[in-house]
């Protein structure tokens, strides 16, 4: 059973920084992928950095330069290091996986996913982020 906990969102202005924990409990073998989804006020949910079993990242677009994606494997946590952020920023926060993705295949999280398709198959509860000024 896998058990995923984010943590540190807030509030900042525009232009702010602020990093996401997520503690996660894996236990699996071969490949998998794990990272940061978000869903804006009327927005669809969308990737925004996910790694591989490996730790090799994939961005969104979006948050290329800003946003850094890393793990302590040793505190079981993942994290999310935002940078410069803008209003477009604000949405809910998510950490979640998917337990059985082909290698090679997590890049279409961040780049391609729009909160229908892969195998998200756990989900925590999400972290607030508000950018205002």
């Amino acid at each position: 059973d896998v058990q995923l906990v984010e943590s540190g969102g807030g509030l900042v202005q525009p232009g702010g920084s602020l990093r996401l924990s997520c503690v996660a409990s894996l236990r699996t073998r071969g490949n998998y992928c794990i990272g940061w989804f978000r869903q804006g006020p009327g927005k669809e949910r969308e990737g925004v950095a996910v790694v591989d079993a490996n730790g090799s990242p994939s961005y969104a677009d979006s948050v290329k330069g800003r946003f850094t994606i890393s793990r302590d494997n040793d505190k079981n946590t993942l994290y999310l290091q935002m940078n410069a952020l803008s209003p477009e920023d604000t949405a809910m926060y998510y950490c979640a996986a998917d337990l059985s993705a082909p290698p090679g295949t997590c890049a279409w999280y961040s780049e391609h996913y729009s909160g229908t398709g892969g195998a998200l198959g756990a989900w925590g509860q999400g972290t607030l982020v508000v950018v205002f000024s």
